[in-house]
């Protein structure tokens, strides 16, 4: 009996696939875009809150006028924004409905300010204090009011 013995080929199938290299050059390729498109989208992210908190102020500020045509008056600096939410009482508020399901939160997570009697003559100030929560400051950190818009 006899055993034939071919030598093995050595045959390089060639494998798909990325090189490290390959991945790398593309790694820095989307990291580039990132840092090209990243800061817009933070500008058009401040922006969209600030337009937020104005069409907040404006809902707020329709639902006041609504509240002192039923009521004759706005509620107090002690009733607050709440009276539009809960009634204060028949004895201040007889034609009281309630005008709002919950206070709305700026775009920053708090409940909005409210003064009544506001400054310079006006019948209340609503505002909010911008991103950094503190009277004052320019751009996001501005503060946004009523009387502003």
């Amino acid at each position: 009996m006899s055993v034939e013995i071919t030598p093995m080929r050595r045959t390089r199938t060639r494998q798909s696939g990325f090189t490290l290299l390959e991945i790398m050059v593309v790694v820095v390729i989307i990291g580039l875009l990132a840092a090209l498109v990243a800061p817009s989208l933070i500008g058009n992210i401040d922006t969209a809150e600030i337009n937020r908190a104005k069409a907040d102020l404006r809902q707020i500020q329709t639902q006041l006028d609504l509240y002192r045509s039923t009521n004759y008056n706005y509620p107090t600096t002690a009733q607050g924004l709440e009276a539009l939410v809960e009634n204060p009482g028949e004895h201040v508020a007889p034609g009281w409905r309630q005008l709002l399901t919950k206070l709305p939160e700026d775009p920053w997570g708090r409940v909005y300010e409210y003064r009544s009697p506001g400054t310079g003559g006006r019948p209340y100030d609503l505002f909010t204090l911008g991103r950094d929560g503190r009277e004052g400051g320019e751009g996001v950190d501005a503060d946004i009011s009523v009387a502003d818009l």
